[in-house]
């Protein structure tokens, strides 16, 4: 019985996915998932072969204002205080994602918690959605028997980057999907008339692609992406990127 309740829960989760948008993440704590990595390689491997699948993206971190669903599993949505619905008829002078509208779900406030039924305020900021998950059901369990927890991220709108200098529209915009240095200039309307066109990336602590960087930035030139040249310097952006554009 509590094989196919777990398969009504992952069914459900899925529904959340697509509910949600694309780009939703989502957890279940970890003692309520009955398939194993083993299970899913081997799996896999069957489907595909030995073709190594996309590399999977790191686990995305808790921050600041991100709009997250929490569920118990027969007992419902656990928010406490939930956002206001979003205001569809909205518009702002902004750039497009600088000011959007907030979904609904509950919102991580500034102090880093969140707001639930029968827990109250709750550490959020710095866990996984898989850790939120797994440390809400040590708290339901003074509550429910058993708790089957589930997070969703609804919204993600602690990730962001900034746009500086000679665009149409600079800004800070919201790190929703991979997005790499062209596409962010296009995305904030791209180069005003006097723009020379050279980039520069600030990132706090460079990982990938550290080769690129001299200490914290890179140059980029649009002039030789263009040409042909220096594609690698077409970096993806990461969370609290600087872009200054000459």
């Amino acid at each position: 019985m509590s094989k196919y309740r777990s398969l009504f829960m992952l069914l459900i989760l899925a529904v959340l996915a697509v509910f949600f948008g694309n780009n939703a993440w989502s957890a279940q704590s970890t003692a309520d998932v009955p398939i194993t990595e083993k299970t899913m390689a081997a799996a896999r491997e069957k489907v595909l072969g030995k073709t190594p699948p996309v590399a999977a993206e790191e686990q995305y971190v808790i921050g600041h204002g991100d709009v997250l669903n929490v569920q118990v599993y027969g007992e419902g949505d656990m928010s406490a205080s939930t956002v206001p619905p979003p205001n569809t008829t909205a518009k702002t002078q902004q750039p497009e994602d600088s000011q959007r509208v907030t979904a609904t779900g509950v919102q991580v406030r500034i102090d880093g918690r969140i707001s639930l039924k029968h827990i109250g305020d709750v550490d959020a900021v710095g866990f996984t959605l898989t850790q939120l998950a797994d440390y809400l059901k040590e708290l339901y369990t003074s509550v429910f028997a058993n708790p089957n927890v589930s997070v969703v991220l609804v919204q993600s709108n602690s990730q962001r980057y900034t746009v500086m200098g000679k665009v149409a529209k600079p800004g800070v915009y919201f790190l929703d999907y991979p997005i790499d240095i062209v596409q962010a200039i296009a995305r904030c309307g791209g180069y005003t008339e006097w723009a020379k066109k050279k980039i520069t990336l600030v990132r706090k602590e460079p990982k990938k692609d550290k080769k690129l960087f001299k200490k914290n930035t890179l140059s980029f030139d649009y002039g030789d992406f263009i040409d042909g040249e220096a594609l690698e310097r077409n970096v993806l952006i990461e969370v609290g990127d600087i872009i200054i554009v000459d």
